[in-house]
């Protein structure tokens, strides 16, 4: 492509910039568009992503079609199958009529599915037989429908992660990517930040009905110098607060300074994604056992502490002339109760030594620490959440703040059931 006919095609689409980067990516949006070709469109959150499937479907011969953009992230995983490929009545509660399903919607046309890095695993095995085969079901039927649609995708996360960490499968991965337009991000694209904030600073000058605001020189070198986590919408938004916050009209370095957020010196990482739930109750399980693991060691000192209290009024009463066989009658059993053992520790005080007790204290402490693990806790807790509740799975869950559903794998792999 010639670069006026690129310059053309950013005219058409409202993008703003020359970043070799940017125009290497415009152009090979252009050359697949005629093609049916799948695309997978990379790049940071922010940086325009969302441009470059309109720009291919404008220039295929699907341009007469239905042009139907998804946000894979923003639909619960419970109704994202039906969204995208439509369900049947009856299919499920709430499903009151047919929906016929974008992938239904689009038959002749393209679909975009932003960050589709967010895919549940299911869905992305649908998707993939809609891109082998152009077929796909309806949620709650049997009956095998076809379509005929062009899919472009696009992600902010590093999907080859995401195979290896088992979160995305790897022959969907290669089905998107047969052609990767990589999007730049805003700190990489030189001036172009400079010609950005010019032309957001003229839109809203239009829409409020002010003047522009302009850069001084040192304030278009802090412009150039800050990274732009956020990229082009970030951007986008500080030109509006300046915009209409600020009276004086040319704004400098320190005005420009005082709409930036702080940037810490953390690398930044790809975002992450599928695990959020998981994480949640697996933390949540974990923080129970290291509580109850904490307070059966202050329970443990506390006995410590008791019986050598014990023995310092023994030694005390000794020393007085009192008895102390008939001390150590009356005094009270001391039982320390370790779960994780599954048998009762008995401390009780007889006639010893100092030492002797000392060393039975030290020894008890010892035998506490080194026999407790998570495991043997977490059994016993499931254990005596079931007697307590006289074997009901559902109030034991819930006493122990797990689903019911980790309960029973628990009780299975514990061998209590």
């Amino acid at each position: 492509m010639t670069k006026a006919e690129i310059q053309q095609v950013k005219l058409r689409f409202g993008i703003i910039g020359n970043n070799e980067a940017l125009m290497r990516a415009i152009d090979i949006a252009i050359q697949v568009a005629p093609t049916d070709l799948s695309v997978l469109i990379t790049g940071e959150s922010g940086v325009g992503k969302e441009s470059f499937p309109q720009i291919i479907h404008q220039y295929s011969r699907r341009k007469h079609g239905q042009y139907i953009a998804v946000n894979c992230g923003a639909i619960p995983e419970g109704t994202i199958d039906s969204e995208l490929f439509g369900h049947e009545k009856g299919a499920f509660t709430g499903a009151i009529g047919e929906r016929k399903g974008y992938f239904g919607e689009a038959d002749g046309g393209t679909i975009f599915l932003d960050e589709v890095g967010e895919l549940p695993m299911p869905t992305q095995a649908r998707l993939l037989r809609v891109l082998e085969t152009g077929e796909f079901i309806k949620v709650g039927s049997s009956k095998v429908e076809k379509t005929n649609v062009r899919i472009v995708a696009a992600t902010n996360v590093n999907l080859t992660q995401a195979i290896a960490d088992g979160r995305f499968r790897e022959d969907l991965y290669y089905r998107l990517n047969t052609v990767p337009i990589p999007v730049p991000a805003l700190r990489e694209r030189g001036e172009d930040v400079v010609l950005l904030f010019r032309k957001f600073a003229s839109d809203f000058a239009e829409k409020y009905r002010m003047p522009a605001i302009q850069l001084t020189d040192d304030a278009k070198q802090v412009l150039l110098t800050y990274p732009w986590p956020g990229n082009v919408r970030q951007l986008k938004n500080i030109t509006e607060q300046i915009s209409i916050i600020e009276t004086n009209r040319e704004i400098n370095a320190s005005i420009l300074k005082n709409y930036l957020p702080e940037q810490s010196n953390v690398q930044r990482l790809p975002a992450l994604f599928g695990v959020k739930n998981e994480s949640k109750s697996f933390e949540s399980e974990r923080e129970i056992l290291y509580q109850v693991l904490f307070d059966m060691r202050q329970d443990v000192t506390e006995l410590k502490k008791l019986v050598h209290e014990i023995m310092t009024e023994r030694a005390t009463m000794g020393n007085q002339g009192a008895t102390p066989t008939a001390y150590y009658a009356s005094a009270p059993a001391v039982v320390a109760s370790v779960p994780a053992a599954g048998v009762p520790t008995i401390i009780h005080p007889s006639v010893k030594s100092a030492q002797e007790v000392d060393e039975d204290i030290q020894d008890t402490e010892e035998y506490v620490e080194e026999s407790l693990s998570l495991d043997e806790v977490e059994k016993e807790m499931i254990r005596k959440a079931l007697e307590k509740h006289h074997g009901k799975r559902k109030s034991a869950a819930k006493d122990l703040n797990i689903s019911e559903r980790t309960l029973y794998r628990k009780i299975k792999e514990y061998g209590l059931d």
